[in-house]
């Protein structure tokens, strides 16, 4: 099959910070699989003039390469859901978007995408809940996993370069997980964007943690409510699977139904906070024969289970199936009703007055570089909360109105 993937080829859509995990990670899979793979650029807002260009630009290219399976990992509003619905009518592509953080993403964003796809695939348990109450038929349940590409056996402690190491930018509380390491006596060899050693390249991750005695995980990605209170959110981190497969022993911070992939300290070690964190690091360090067996058991397991082949291949028939339940078409995609979307997506007059009434205290407050995003992110935040499914249609204001700090 044809599978048109559709993401960033790096993180952030910045070249500057390496190349992003879904490029790296699933497009070696689908190949793997026997698939010819397509690739769109979704997340660079340089290789576009607008949201505009970008959407029309997908039309071109599927116009042109007839894909049996659209790919998707979208991040919000980049690509219009009417884009999607004209994919729909005037293509025989099924359509998948692997949802991403769908612990806090869920009510904000795939409940109001989610129908226009074929399959939604989602790593979180409550968020199949969420979507089977909103009367979602088409969310399935999976999970991260390893690349095959950089599986690697793990090397016997003497062999190693690093005691500890984190790979992963310095946002949310990682920066004090580390602080509080390195209070402790625990040093802590960073890498990844914010830190002093920086970004790495993708090819590098497994060859840093293959090289490391330990390589840690935190779980946090920080509030959601909960029963109308205010809780910590810990997720199963794609990291979870990529250290063990890469070699690495998983020192990773506990989250809901990680023993269903894992036998805690048998191939993976769990903690629970600093104090738990610090002992496990100086009880592993001071065995070593327990370290190795612990990285080969996982390392086996990951080989076994959790490879990104064995994740795609049931999504791929799932879908497959569902598309046969959806007429075929040979009209090809209707371009005349994309340029009245386009029409509609330019902003008017008043809007661009509103965008410089909430754009000019933002800069006040947090400079020229920060200020354009944050008031980038409350006008999403009022958005989706009051139009729910409009903010990520061709007439949704952020978009309109922001368009390289989206």
């Amino acid at each position: 099959m044809k599978v048109l993937c559709i993401f960033g080829r790096h993180n952030y859509g910045n070249p500057d910070r390496g190349q992003g995990y879904e490029y790296t990670n699933f497009v070696p899979a689908l190949h793997n699989l026997g698939h010819e793979v397509v690739f769109f650029e979704s997340l660079n807002k340089l290789a576009y003039t607008d949201f505009a260009d970008l959407n029309r630009t997908l039309l071109d290219m599927v116009q042109k390469e007839q894909p049996d399976v659209i790919f998707c990992v979208l991040m919000g509003y980049e690509i219009w859901l009417e884009t999607f619905e004209l994919l729909r009518q005037g293509c025989n592509a099924a359509l998948i978007q692997w949802a991403t953080d769908d612990s806090w993403k869920y009510e904000q964003f795939s409940k109001f995408i989610a129908p226009v796809f074929d399959i939604y695939a989602t790593t979180y348990a409550s968020a199949m809940m969420k979507a089977e109450a909103d009367g979602h038929d088409n969310f399935v349940l999976t999970q991260w996993a390893a690349s095959s590409e950089n599986m690697n056996k793990p090397l016997p402690v003497p062999e190693c370069q690093y005691d500890v190491s984190f790979i992963g930018s310095t946002y949310g509380n990682r920066k004090q997980w580390i602080e509080e390491l390195e209070e402790r006596g625990v040093d802590v060899t960073c890498f990844g964007y914010g830190w002093p050693n920086g970004s790495v390249a993708a090819e590098e991750i497994p060859r840093i943690i293959q090289k490391s005695v330990i390589s840690l995980n935190f779980g946090d990605s920080g509030l959601v409510i909960q029963n109308g209170k205010p809780v910590r959110s810990r997720q199963i981190k794609a990291r979870v699977f990529e250290v063990p497969g890469a070699g690495g022993l998983l020192m990773t911070e506990a989250a809901e139904y990680l023993d269903n992939f894992y036998r805690p300290d048998e191939e993976i070690i769990i903690f629970e906070d600093i104090d738990d964190l610090v002992e496990k690091i100086e009880h592993i360090i001071t065995h070593p024969g327990k370290r190795d067996a612990i990285a080969n058991a996982g390392f086996s397991r990951t080989q076994r289970d959790h490879s990104y082949e064995a994740r795609f291949k049931p999504l791929l028939e799932q879908a497959m199936n569902r598309r046969k339940m959806r007429p075929k078409t040979t009209n090809g995609i209707d371009f005349g009703k994309f340029e009245a979307l386009v029409a509609s997506h330019r902003p008017h007059l008043l809007q661009k007055l509103l965008k410089v009434v909430i754009l000019l205290p933002c800069i006040l407050l947090w400079g020229k570089q920060r200020g354009p995003r944050a008031a980038r992110r409350i006008l999403f935040e009022f958005s989706w909360r009051i139009y729910g499914r409009t903010t990520y249609t061709a007439s949704g204001w952020p978009g309109r109105l922001f368009y390289k700090q989206s």
